[in-house]
C-alpha cells in the first residue's frame, strides 16, 4: 500500500515525518470506532499526539519546533487521516493556525513566544472559534454578533461560537468578536478555564463526529487588554498554503477507502465464483477508477505544495491553485470513497465494515471552506 506514497517520498525528512504520522495512524485507527460513536475528541489520542510533540511541529525551532514545510506537514495529515479523519481534521485546525503565525507574523512577537513557549513545553493546543449560529462561515463575510466591550482596561466578551473543533481539550481559543468602541472585528486569545467560558455539547453530526466540534459560550468573560491579538484591518488577506491540510485530510480518507476495498475484493469470492471478486471487470474497473482520480488529486497537491515551499516570492499570486486543490481533491475523495462502497456493495453499509464511516466523513469536506462556488466563480473572474 505504501506505493500510493512513494512517488511523495523524496528525501530522509519526508520520511521520518511519514513514519511519525504512520505511528499514530495506527494507534487512532483502534480507537476511531468510540471516538466516532462517542463524538468526542479521544482523551488517548490527545496523549498519544502529545507524547509525539505532534502539536509543536510547525514551530520554529529556536522555539523549540521543528518548523516544518507545508509539504511535510500535507504528507503527515494525509497518513494521519488513513487512520482517522476527524483526529487529522481536528490537529490539522492548530498546525495550520501556528504554521500561520509563524509566516506570517500575525501577533506581537512577546504574545507569539509565549504561546509558543508552552505548545513547545507542554504541547498547548488551540484553534480558532469564528463560526456563530446567525453567520455561518466566516469565509462569507459575516460581521461577528459575539461583543467585546471595554471596561477598566480589560474587555467583557459575550457570545457563542459553533463548530468548535476539540472544544473540550482545546487549553485556549482564539476567538473572533467585533470591537464596539473600534467598530471593527477582532481575536482574543482566550485561555480555558476562565469564568464564562463553557462548552455546550450540541455535537452530534452525520461524519467527522470524532472532532467534538461543539459550541463555545462565552458570558461576562473578562480578559486583559493584551488578548486582543488581532485586528481585522478590512484588507483581502493572504493565500493560506495551510489550509490545504483540509484536502490532505479527505484524500487520506479516501486512501483508506480504497486499501480496505481492495483488501475486501481479494479475500470476498461468493459461491457463485470460483475466485475473488477482484478479478471480475467490472470490480477492476472501478479499482482502477479509484486511483486514477487518486492519482490526479494527489499529484495536483503535492505539487502546488511543493511550489509554495520553493517560491515564497509567488505565494501571493496562489490563491486560485490552493482553492482549486481543495475542490478537486474533495470531490474526488468523495467519488473514491463512494466506489470503494460500490466495490463492497451492501456491507459497505454495515458497521461491521468501517466503509460506512469513511462515506460520512469524507462528505464533510465539501462544507468545509472554501466552497466549491466561492471557488468556481474566482477561477472564472481571472478568465
Amino acid at each position: 500500500m505504501n506505493d500510493l506514497y512513494r512517488p511523495f517520498i523524496k528525501n530522509d525528512s519526508h520520511r521520518k515525518y511519514f513514519d511519525k504520522a504512520g505511528q499514530l495512524s495506527s494507534k487512532v485507527k483502534n480507537r476511531a470506532d468510540k471516538q466516532d460513536e462517542a463524538a468526542v475528541f479521544s482523551p488517548e489520542n490527545l496523549k498519544d499526539l502529545k507524547t509525539a510533540r505532534y502539536f509543536s511541529l510547525p514551530l520554529p525551532e529556536e522555539y523549540g519546533g521543528e518548523n516544518i514545510s507545508l509539504y511535510e506537514f500535507l504528507l503527515m495529515q494525509e497518513k494521519l487521516a488513513e487512520g482517522d479523519g476527524a483526529v487529522a481534521l481536528s490537529v490539522g485546525w492548530h498546525l495550520g493556525i501556528v504554521m500561520e503565525l509563524r509566516d506570517e507574523q500575525l501577533w506581537d512577537s512577546k504574545m507569539f513566544e509565549k504561546i509558543a513557549q508552552e505548545i513547545a513545553s507542554s504541547q498547548k493546543v488551540l484553534n480558532r472559534a469564528a463560526s456563530e449560529p446567525a453567520t455561518g462561515s466566516p469565509t462569507r463575510g459575516g460581521i461577528p454578533e459575539t461583543r467585546a466591550v471595554p471596561q477598566d482596561g480589560k474587555y467583557i466578551i459575550n457570545g457563542k461560537k459553533t463548530f468548535t473543533t476539540m472544544a473540550d481539550v482545546l487549553d485556549y481559543y482564539v476567538v473572533s468578536a467585533y470591537i464596539e468602541d473600534r467598530d471593527a472585528v477582532g481575536w482574543f486569545l482566550i485561555e480555558k478555564g476562565l469564568s464564562g467560558v463553557q462548552v455546550d455539547h450540541t455535537w452530534d453530526t452525520l461524519g467527522m463526529r470524532g472532532t467534538g466540534s461543539d459550541d463555545l459560550v462565552l458570558t461576562d468573560v473578562e480578559v486583559k487588554a493584551d488578548s486582543l491579538v488581532e485586528m481585522a484591518d478590512g484588507k483581502k488577506s493572504n493565500p493560506k498554503g495551510w489550509l490545504l491540510h483540509i484536502p490532505a485530510c479527505y484524500l487520506g480518507i479516501a486512501i483508506a477507502a480504497r486499501n480496505d476495498a481492495i483488501a475486501f475484493a481479494k479475500n470476498f469470492q461468493p459461491n457463485s465464483l470460483d475466485h475473488p471478486i477482484s478479478e471480475v471487470g467490472h470490480i477492476k474497473q472501478k479499482i482502477g477508477e479509484m486511483e486514477l482520480k487518486l492519482m490526479s488529486a494527489r499529484y495536483f497537491m503535492y505539487s502546488v505544495a511543493e511550489r509554495w515551499d520553493n517560491e515564497p516570492a509567488e505565494r501571493t499570486h496562489m490563491g486560485a491553485e490552493l482553492a482549486a486543490v481543495k475542490v478537486v481533491a474533495t470531490n474526488a475523495a468523495n467519488e473514491v470513497v463512494d466506489l470503494a462502497m460500490r466495490i463492497a456493495g451492501g456491507r459497505g453499509l454495515s458497521k461491521k465494515y468501517p466503509f460506512e464511516k469513511y462515506y460520512r466523513d469524507v462528505r464533510a469536506g465539501l462544507h468545509n471552506p472554501p466552497m466549491d462556488d466561492a471557488v468556481l466563480n474566482m477561477l472564472a473572474a481571472r478568465t
